[in-house]
């Protein structure tokens, strides 16, 4: 994403699986996002929480934001870390959710501690992003023009015929293979 082009690619280069692990975390927002967009009320009436719809929808919004910021900048670091001030974000609402009468404390544990688990992978993903380097990587050296050839191969073509066997590194006489002269 941000390191990589196609000049630049480079199997096993570091940078690959923090991208790719931040790539997945917006495709993991825009779904989470869209879950909670569309379907606000399943999803407040599973914790209790009935007429905290507009949260929802909000949160959704949120969510649906950074996964689009993720997946469409070339330097994912501040959406990745902008998922973690939402999460914490969540982890508050969903405290908050614990103490009420008509919430559903199981239901909301439950969520608390996936969203814990998310937070963990969006501050390990954040931080490795943010210890890459900001520089592009310089574009791979294209070698493909070269022969190994000092002087060119249609230069070096022919040049073996003419050139003479050193005494020391001939066969011995009794295995030269046996010929008459005659072919």
């Amino acid at each position: 994403m941000r390191h990589e082009t196609e000049a630049s690619r480079r199997p096993g280069h570091p940078d690959t699986a923090f991208d790719t692990l931040a790539r997945g975390l917006g495709w993991f927002s825009l779904a989470l996002g869209a879950a909670e967009m569309l379907a606000p009320r399943h999803l407040t009436r599973s914790l209790g929480q009935s007429g905290y719809e507009p949260v929802a929808v909000t949160y959704g919004a949120r969510e649906i934001a950074t996964g689009l910021g993720i997946l469409l900048s070339k330097d994912p670091t501040p959406w990745v870390w902008g998922r973690v001030a939402g999460d914490a974000l969540d982890i508050a609402t969903l405290g908050a959710g614990l103490g009420g009468r008509r919430s559903k404390s199981e239901a909301i544990l439950g969520a608390l501690v996936a969203v814990i688990g998310v937070t963990a992978l969006d501050l390990y993903c954040a931080r490795g992003l943010s210890r890459q380097s900001r520089r592009p990587l310089p574009p791979a050296r294209d070698y493909s023009d070269r022969s190994g050839f000092p002087r060119g191969p249609r230069a070096m073509r022919g040049r073996a015929r003419e050139a003479e066997t050193p005494r020391d590194m001939r066969a011995p006489e009794a295995l030269r293979p046996y010929t008459t002269g005659k072919r």
